[in-house]
Parts: C-alpha cells; structure tokens; sequence
C-alpha cells in the first residue's frame, strides 16, 4: 500500500518512515511540485484535514491514499503556546533551531527552568473512502535548555514523564515507543488496514 505524506518536512518524513516500513511511504514533493498550503485551522485536527485534503485533490489520483500529519508542543507555563503554531513560534520562514530557542527563551523570560508540557499529533487521512483522523499524546516537561542532538524540533528540551533525558538525548527505538506521532499512527494503522 502506498502512502503519500502531506508534508515536505524533512524530519517528520524520515520519522514516518521509520513508522511505516510496512508501507511505502513518499513525500508529496517527490510526486508533484511543492506547493503552500495554508493551514488556517483551529486545531491541530483542522490543520491536518487541510493538507490531506490539499494534497489528495492536487495529486488528481483518486486511487491514492493520503496521510499528514499536524502536531506540536504545549507548554502550561505558557497557557499552551505554541501549541498549533509549533512550525512558526519564531516567526514565518523559522526553521526548527530558531523555533526551539525562542521556545527556550519564552521559559527563561518568566524566571523558570521547566514547565509540565505535551506534544500532540494529529493524524489526517484522505482517501476515496473517507476523511478520519486520530491523536496521540505524550506528556512530560518542557526545559530552558537544549539538551541532545537527536530528534527534530522541540526534542532536545522535551523530557518525557518517567525519564531524566531529553528526547533529544534518548535514543530512537525508545523515543518511538513514547512518541506522540508513533501512538498516532499505531491508531492511524488499524483505519489503513481495513481498506
């Protein structure tokens, strides 16, 4: 079964991937040309509905099988920011270093080194059946420091509830059981696999 990812986001295509060996999995932008798409949800649901939904209708293939996914992190101590402007909490055009240390910075700018955070990660799939999608959650702690270069995005200051060492700092096979988008897609998995 072929599955095509509504993203171009380099570390969330290889993690999908690594989720999904039993599928072939490409990225939309190795099919069509890379387009934006606006994701002017109000949840991380909404966002991935809007770029299943956009990249299945521009592939023009109703036999395809589309899944994107939208998730990112909610700090307490922040009121849940970034929460679904994750990819843009340093602004427009940011990549994910600049997104991680202004995240550092806003824990540092209230005088505190950790707060109780959790990633969400919302599936989306589109295909000629139907629209679904699921979550995944996984709780722990946000810290004011970037510990770890493993992972993408947020992981080197994310310690999940139970462990003393950053995502960043944990290795792959034990952050794929904890992962918020690999309890996504074990969910997104039994909907793939009654077609």
């Amino acid at each position: 079964m072929k599955l095509v990812l509504a993203t171009s986001n380099k570390g969330k295509v290889r993690e999908i991937k690594a989720l999904c060996e039993e599928y072939d999995v490409v990225a939309y932008s190795e099919l069509i040309e890379e387009f934006e798409i606006i994701e002017d949800g109000e949840s991380f649901k909404e966002n991935a509905l809007i770029k299943a939904r956009a990249v299945y209708k521009a592939l023009s293939d109703e036999d395809v099988i589309v899944i994107a996914d939208d998730s990112g992190i909610s700090v307490d101590a922040l009121d849940g920011k970034p929460g679904i402007y994750s990819a843009r909490h340093a602004g427009v055009g940011a990549n994910d270093k600049d997104n991680l240390y202004k995240l550092i910075e806003d824990l540092k700018q209230k005088n505190i080194s950790s707060s109780p955070a959790h990633y969400t990660a919302a599936i989306a799939i589109v295909t000629k059946k139907g629209e679904y999608s699921v979550h995944g959650w996984m709780y722990g702690d946000a810290i004011a420091e970037a510990r770890g270069d493993g992972g993408f995005g947020y992981d080197p200051m994310f310690i999940p509830l139970g462990f003393d060492k950053t995502l960043g700092e944990l290795d792959d096979e034990l952050k794929k059981r904890l992962s918020h988008r690999s309890k996504a897609l074990s969910l997104a998995k039994k909907i793939l696999n009654s077609f």
